[in-house]
């Protein structure tokens, strides 16, 4: 696709925080980007507000009723919009010829399949979706690799060290002169919080994130340090890095979103302002760069830039996620789906917070001698992790 051309959008999860942000960017260029099609998973009223604002050629719903009420709203104005049910649509949307470029931005491994399609596709796949290659990550690049796709990570941690690694760094990173990549976490809302304080933490603390504007399981992960970890596990896949090259560094204000450190003493960072919309027009404009909507950074305002090192005996998702990405195989899709149950019980209050990481050290060392090597056998490590996990979540309920 020519640069000059009309990049047609599916944006996968377009309800969410990451889909509202892309749909934002995609607004301010009706010259250069179309959306194609919308999926939500039960906002059936935001969705209708966004196609009749963007005008997909496809809408997806995951419950039939829903996809119902949205047909006839669309027609009520006036709007002929295909409605497609399903986690099948969600494939078909992403995999769709008429598609070169796909949001992956569905929360948890429900955004697996889809996102798989579209790196199958050879499309320009925006990855915000973490599960995809936490869960299958060898097969994930293996895809990228056959079919020729452009994959650029939207996390803005992983979008900041693909902007200072060089063009290619495939192959291993010290062939690069990479030495290291620093993950800066915010630390999130309990930073510096003693252990009896975390433990009586309420899902509506853990949800008010100090920086950043997220759905709520990824506040809850964030809380945990878990989403750092889930981080580290998928900057190994996309820069083909071991977890030992990758430092997590605590970086309260959230301005550096990462760094690259290199052999000959240099440390390359990306600064900006933690506004998602940054990383969602590098990937949508790449190799450009585009107004995002987003103010430059005032450093005078910033004034300060603090580091520390995080916490991994109150915080001990970080150290589990590491452990699970050194062990491989089916290790991290078992310690994603225990901490989606665990983190699904914290928000519907049947979990204390600090039980999470507890629930997911009790999945991960549970005997599992099944193979990871197709999709069909992670799947199935992904549904005994989530049998586990309930297991152990009924016997811990507060």
């Amino acid at each position: 696709m020519s640069q000059s051309a009309v990049q047609r959008i599916t944006v996968l999860g377009s309800t969410g925080s990451i889909g509202k942000s892309t749909l934002d960017v995609i607004a301010r260029y009706p010259d250069r980007y179309h959306v194609y099609a919308l999926t939500a998973h039960t906002s059936k009223e935001v969705l209708f507000t966004q196609c009749n604002a963007h005008r997909p050629s496809i809408a997806v719903l995951n419950d039939p009723a829903d996809a119902v009420w949205l047909q006839h709203a669309l027609a009520s104005v006036g709007l002929d919009i295909e409605v497609l049910v399903g986690p099948e649509a969600l494939c078909h949307v992403a995999q769709d010829p008429n598609v070169d470029t796909v949001m992956a931005a569905i929360v948890g491994a429900a955004g697996l399949l889809p996102a798989l399609a579209a790196a199958e596709s050879g499309k320009r796949v925006l990855l915000a979706n973490k599960e995809a290659l936490v869960m299958s990550g060898a097969l994930f690049m293996d895809a990228v690799s056959r079919s020729g796709a452009t994959l650029l990570p939207i996390d803005s941690e992983h979008n900041a060290i693909y902007q200072c690694l060089p063009i290619e760094h495939r192959g291993g990173l010290r062939q690069h002169g990479v030495r290291q990549l620093l993950l800066t976490a915010s630390g999130g809302p309990f930073r510096g919080w003693q252990a009896d304080d975390i433990a009586k933490v309420t899902p509506e603390q853990a949800c008010h994130h100090p920086n950043w504007s997220m759905g709520r399981k990824i506040s809850v992960d964030s809380a945990t340090l878990m989403n750092k970890g889930l981080e580290l596990i998928e900057a190994c896949w996309l820069f083909d890095a071991t977890p030992d090259q990758i430092q997590v560094v605590v970086h309260p204000q959230s301005v550096i979103h990462s760094m690259v450190a290199y052999d000959d003493g240099s440390v390359i960072a990306q600064l900006g302002n933690p506004d998602m919309r940054t990383p969602i027009a590098y990937g949508l404009a790449w190799p450009e760069r585009i107004d995002a909507g987003v103010e430059t950074l005032d450093l005078f305002q910033v004034a300060r830039l603090d580091f520390e090192a995080p916490d991994e005996l109150l915080f001990p998702c970080l150290r589990l996620a590491r452990e699970a990405m050194h062990k491989g195989g089916a290790a991290p899709a078992i310690l994603n789906a225990a901490n989606e149950i665990a983190v699904e019980a914290f928000l519907e209050k049947q979990l204390g917070f600090s039980a999470i990481a507890d629930v997911v050290a009790s999945v991960m060392a549970l005997p599992f001698e099944e193979q990871a090597d197709t999709l069909e056998q992670i799947l199935a490590a992904d549904q005994w992790a989530r049998e586990q996990a309930e297991r152990l979540v009924h016997q811990q309920a507060v």
